[in-house]
């Protein structure tokens, strides 16, 4: 067999498959075609993997990236060369009314794979604070069930779940009652799994957004600084997060402009209560700090001590089971053909948190080479190293 693509001597971490160590991966048809030890078949294109870490392709559980389509939109593939993402997952950018536009246009003129969680509210995220302050969720005639059922049935290779974006600014009055809501959609199309944005701000309550979560349902923005954190004034970690944790709901990090403290997160941490998932929330106005990207909110969990592979695990293998898809976050033979090959660069970084908290550090995640859909598609180096100051 002659293989596209081979990469030779890397040190393989891919949380899916137990592998942790040195390894070729080559690449066929746009998969994974093999993993070992030493593959000695010829390959169209081979590359030296030596010294770097190859992971499976990152994914981004919570992004938006519906590049033209809203005003919080960023061009995935900018994000995928800079970090190593391959796989982008839109967090809501997009309602049943504009779900399209994101799968089909957007798609057409972007290489990352993109996927979507479907916003309750029919027209998705309209709202910029700094112009039309407008919640997509406050207004009810806004939340059409059957059309969200319709569009996650439509489009079941895109659609990955449900989103509604839970608190003062989104839902106003109606408080909770759009996450109920979103749950019923849920369950009428087969359990898809609900991902729900803890606001800044009450109502509601942070229990009245925790306690209804099923097992699988998603909850970004878990180590939030703003009044609903999920600590108490005694630094406890507060009841519901302790219950959600073991009824099996997903915890996500979300970073965003406003949704990360270092604070909160270093006593979580100390608590045990370590991140499911690790996204960076980027958009508009995060992606020049302090989020950036995946990359570098997975660089603040390795200094803050989350162990490597854990926090590869968090942008591989967690997230594409949150999303309950096994073709990708993996490197497991037959599994989509994006990989990542990482470097820890060593040297002094001040990583800033999304209220302007800073932690001096001494290393960063960077990228040295990306593959997608089973081709070398980038060096992976950005321009400039992001991540702090």
């Amino acid at each position: 067999m002659t293989y596209d693509l081979l990469l030779k001597g890397g040190h393989v971490i891919d949380p899916a498959s137990g592998r942790d160590g040195p390894a070729d991966v080559a690449f066929k048809a746009g998969k994974v075609a093999a993993v070992a030890d030493k593959i000695s078949e010829p390959a169209k294109e081979t590359r030296s993997a030596e010294g770097f870490y190859v992971v499976p392709g990152l994914i981004d559980l919570h992004t938006h990236v519906y590049w033209g389509g809203t005003i919080y939109g960023v061009d995935p593939d900018k994000l995928g060369h800079a970090s190593g993402m391959t796989t982008a997952v839109d967090a809501g950018s997009a309602g049943a009314g504009n779900f399209r536009g994101l799968v089909d246009l957007q798609q057409s003129r972007t290489q990352v794979r993109l996927l979507a969680f479907v916003n309750l509210s029919y027209p998705g995220i309209y709202t910029d604070l700094r112009a039309v302050n407008v919640g997509e969720a406050e207004e009810i005639r806004h939340l059409n069930v059957p059309h969200v059922v319709k569009t996650l049935k439509t489009w079941p290779e895109k659609a990955v779940g449900i989103k509604i974006r839970v608190g003062r600014s989104t839902t106003g009055a109606l408080g909770a009652m759009p996450l109920h809501l979103a749950i019923n959609a849920s369950e009428q199309a087969g359990n898809a799994p609900v991902m729900v944005h803890i606001g800044a701000d009450m109502p509601p309550r942070l229990e009245d957004i925790l306690d209804p979560l099923r097992r699988g349902d998603i909850v970004t923005h878990c180590y939030t600084p703003k009044m609903n954190k999920p600590l108490t004034t005694k630094g406890q970690l507060r009841d519901c997060m302790v219950a959600g944790r073991e009824r099996g709901v997903i915890m996500d990090v979300g970073h965003g402009a406003g949704s990360f403290g270092f604070d909160v997160c270093r006593t979580m941490l100390e608590l045990g209560f370590a991140p499911d998932v690790i996204s960076s929330d980027v958009h508009l106005y995060s992606a020049d700090g302090p989020a950036y990207d995946v990359l570098v909110t997975m660089s603040k969990f390795l200094c803050l001590g989350l162990p490597l592979v854990e926090v590869i695990r968090a942008a591989t293998a967690a997230p594409a089971a949150a999303m309950k898809r096994s073709d990708i976050g993996s490197l497991k033979v037959g599994s989509a053909g994006d990989a990542a090959l990482l470097k820890i660069r060593k040297g002094p970084v001040v990583y800033v948190d999304a209220i302007g908290g800073e932690m001096k550090a001494d290393q960063r995640l960077v990228p040295r080479g990306v593959v997608l859909h089973g081709k070398w598609w980038s060096d992976g180096m950005p321009p400039t190293l992001k991540g702090g100051k």
